[in-house]
């Protein structure tokens, strides 16, 4: 009906304008339709911290705009249980150093794909980035035509 569903955790106090979402393991996992990303990405969420990632739904993270950061088992547990015990606190992900910093300022590191977090700092997709190498594909295409021995 459109209604929403007052105890979902994202409709609560605390979590309604949440950016990060904080999942457990193979997350997206049977999500392999880019529509999944989207959704979420939609809803505001611009990252997901979680032990586990289903691989289509991880790369198609990277491709659409959403970081997918993993971390430890251990590490998630305490960082959901720190996030329930006090609603509405600050856990940040700072994706150019690749770390995840929880509310009580401990650091956890992360890596994810260079050619992703290039992109992801850089603000562009796949299409973009092939946009912005525009230029050279065209000088490219002049010299191979130009060449003695282009068909």
């Amino acid at each position: 009906t459109g209604d929403q569903l007052p105890d979902f955790v994202l409709n609560r106090a605390g979590f309604s304008n949440s950016t990060i979402l904080v999942a457990d393991r193979n997350f997206g996992c049977g999500s392999s339709r880019e529509q999944a990303v989207h959704t979420l990405v939609d809803f505001g969420i611009r990252s997901i911290v979680a032990v586990s990632f289903g691989d289509i739904f991880q790369a198609n993270c990277l491709k659409n705009g959403l970081l997918p950061v993993t971390l430890p088992a251990e590490v998630v547990r305490a960082i959901r249980h720190g996030l329930d015990a006090s609603p509405g606190t600050q856990l940040t992900i700072d994706l150019e150093n690749e770390q995840v910093v929880d509310p009580d300022g401990l650091v956890y590191p992360f890596s994810v794909d260079p050619f992703g977090r290039s992109c992801l700092l850089a603000g562009l997709d796949e299409i973009d980035y092939t946009l912005s190498l525009l230029d050279r594909v065209n000088d490219f295409e002049r010299t191979e035509t130009s060449a003695p021995n282009s068909h």
